[in-house]
């Protein structure tokens, strides 16, 4: 097969708030792209601006994606189309029919975790199927694996994030959010049940930024961590910047728990745009934590800290480093296993800081 067509990524949702990212990055690196979409004028408009590694292509991934695949015949195929937490597995599927190599940056705590019923069918077909390839649980369980040899146990994690005010949101991401917000969320290790959406707050020291409130959130890593790495109590959390926000989202929680009838999913643009409004208040600097707690080596207790703070907006480039990476690994013809995994370890935090430094982004220890 042409050595160009070999190396070609395809990117659903490709001008999309991680899609572009995605695409201009593989782009700086010399891989040829396409961008892909419903809209013609926006993934034209962004793959000119991108230059000769870029092409785009509009079609619905849901209804035509085999027909392009055999027309385009990426080596790999990126989807950013969120929310997740909706999401079937029809696109991973019909890659897996096409023997086409699929990448997504899922954070829904089923869709991730129950990719592996996809797993024999993808190792029939001799095709790489990886889910989550983003912050949770690509950057986390790096971070993990980095970690992990200091302790001979893990008896807790606690982790979150907390983005900038002014650092670009994606309504996906914010409908994927609305649809837990308030509502039980699937048991998770050392945690008193039931635990809600958006509610048990508190505050969280970052380096640099300050403290920040955070609250529940549903990801994937509650199940996978816990089970890779042998944690006894874990912990995630998220939380807005903006006092104001945060603690009025937790207001909504609280009546969604009690049972009100809001569709917050449905309601997710009108919000997302209203909190536009307080963006003269906040910054565009967030972050992220992981503590770990337990034994190190010689049964001693220990506590090991880690935090990544990003500035001036630069924040949504992080969730898109696993799927960055991943993709150029295959554009470029490494093999990847094939089966239907989630993206566990699959990235060194190495390799993700050094991609992450030319922004800025910089990690700490404690």
């Amino acid at each position: 097969m042409n050595e160009d067509i070999m190396r070609t990524v395809l990117i659903l949702g490709g001008y999309g708030n991680f899609g572009k990212r995605i695409a201009a990055a593989l782009a700086a690196k010399g891989i040829d792209i396409i961008i892909a979409g419903r809209s013609a004028d926006k993934a034209k408009t962004l793959a000119d601006s991108l230059g000769t590694q870029a092409r785009y292509a509009a079609f619905d991934a849901n209804t035509d994606l085999a027909d392009q695949i055999a027309r385009l015949k990426p080596a790999v195929v990126v989807n950013t189309c969120g929310p997740f937490q909706e999401a079937d597995y029809r696109i991973a599927e019909t890659c897996i029919e096409a023997g086409t190599n699929y990448v997504d940056l899922a954070d829904g705590r089923d869709f991730v975790t129950g990719i592996a019923s996809l797993d024999e069918h993808a190792k029939a077909a001799g095709v790489a199927v990886v889910s989550g390839a983003s912050t949770v649980p690509g950057l986390s369980s790096a971070v993990l694996e980095q970690y992990a040899p200091f302790f001979s146990r893990i008896d807790r994690l606690s982790f979150g994030i907390s983005p900038g005010q002014r650092a670009e949101r994606g309504l996906a991401t914010t409908r994927g959010i609305m649809s837990y917000v308030g509502r039980p969320l699937k048991p998770f290790p050392g945690f008193r049940q039931p635990a809600f959406g958006w509610q048990d707050l508190y505050r969280q020291e970052y380096p640099v930024l300050g403290k920040r409130w955070m609250a529940n959130c549903e990801i994937p890593d509650l199940d996978l961590l816990p089970s890779r790495y042998g944690i006894g109590q874990i912990r995630f959390s998220a939380g807005l910047e903006l006092s104001l926000l945060h603690l009025g989202l937790w207001g909504l929680s609280w009546l969604v728990r009690a049972g009100l009838p809001f569709n917050l999913p449905e309601m997710a643009g009108p919000l997302l745009a209203m909190s536009d409004w307080f963006n003269s208040l906040g910054s565009g600097d967030g972050g992220m934590h992981m503590i770990i707690e337990g034994a190190d080596q010689d049964g001693e207790p220990v506590t090991r800290k880690w935090f990544i703070v990003a500035r001036d907006g630069t924040g949504p480039h992080i969730p898109t480093i696993p799927a960055i990476l991943l993709a150029e690994r295959q554009a470029r013809g490494e093999r990847l296993a094939p089966g239907a995994h989630p993206c566990l370890g699959l990235v060194t935090l190495d390799d993700y800081l050094a991609e992450l430094k030319p922004l800025g982004i910089e990690a700490f220890e404690a």
